[in-house]
C-alpha cells in the first residue's frame, strides 16, 4: 500500500523578513538623500564664500595701498603688477569693464592680478593664461564690475557669478540677502554685463543655470 504524499512546503518571505527588507531600503534611501543634501549645502556654502571673500580682497588692498584693485594706477609700483590701459581712467574709484572681461588690460580683468600679487587671493598672476580667469565652486566664471548688472540692485561694486543652478541661487539669496531674487543687494537672472530685469523667486527653475550678482 503506497504511503500518502505529503504536501510540499512552499518557500517565501515571511512578513517579518519583508519588513526588515523595507526598513533597510528606507535607511539606504534616507542615507542617499541626506548625503545629497549635504553635498548641496556644501556647494552653496562654497558659492557664498566667494561672495564674502571678494569684499575682503578690496578692503585689504585699500588698507595696504589706499587704492582700488584693478583701478590702481600705481599697481606696477605697489605689487609689481600691470596698470590698466583699456577703458576709463585709473584711480577714479570705478572698476571699469565687465565682470567677465577677457581683455587683459581692462580694470575688471586686472583686479584679480592685483589682489593675487598683494597676497590677498590665490590664483595665477599671469594674464592671458587659461588658468587666470577665476571660477566659482561650480566651474562658472566669477568677477566684479562697477556698472549695475540689474536694474535697481543696491551697491557700489557688483560681484557676479555664473553657471549657478536655480536651486543654489535661491539658497544663496536666503543666506546672503532678503530671500527675494528680484530685490535687495543680491539678484538672479540671465544677465551678462548690462542692467536688465532680474528673475523673480517664483520663476526660478531649479535645474536652470543663472547668473547671480551681489552689490557691495
Amino acid at each position: 500500500m503506497p504511503y500518502p504524499t505529503l504536501p510540499k512546503h512552499q518557500s517565501g518571505f515571511t512578513l517579518i523578513e519583508i519588513a526588515i527588507v523595507l526598513v533597510i531600503i528606507g535607511l539606504l534611501l534616507g542615507g542617499i538623500l541626506k548625503g545629497q543634501e549635504l553635498i548641496n549645502s556644501a556647494r552653496v556654502k562654497n558659492l557664498g564664500t566667494d561672495f564674502r571673500n571678494i569684499p575682503l580682497f578690496i578692503y585689504g588692498y585699500q588698507d595696504k595701498f589706499r587704492a582700488l584693485p584693478g583701478d590702481d594706477g600705481a599697481a606696477n609700483a605697489h605689487v609689481v603688477g600691470t596698470n590698466a590701459t583699456t577703458g576709463g581712467t585709473t584711480g577714479n574709484g570705478i572698476i571699469e569693464g565687465a565682470w567677465n572681461s577677457t581683455t587683459v588690460t581692462e580694470e575688471s580683468y586686472l583686479f584679480w592680478q592685483h589682489v593675487r600679487l598683494a597676497g590677498l587671493a590665490p590664483g595665477s598672476t599671469t594674464t592671458g593664461t587659461t588658468d587666470y580667469p577665476p571660477n566659482n565652486a561650480l566651474g562658472g566664471r566669477i568677477g566684479i564690475q562697477s556698472a549695475k548688472p540689474f536694474t535697481d540692485i543696491n551697491g557700489s561694486y557688483f560681484i557676479c557669478s555664473t553657471g549657478i543652478l536655480g536651486k543654489y541661487a535661491k539658497q544663496l539669496d536666503i543666506q546672503l540677502d532678503d530671500s527675494n531674487t528680484a530685490t535687495g543687494s543680491m539678484m538672479v537672472g540671465t544677465v551678462a554685463t548690462t542692467a536688465g530685469p532680474p528673475v523673480a523667486t517664483t520663476a526660478i527653475v531649479d535645474s536652470t543655470a543663472y547668473t547671480v550678482c551681489m552689490g557691495i
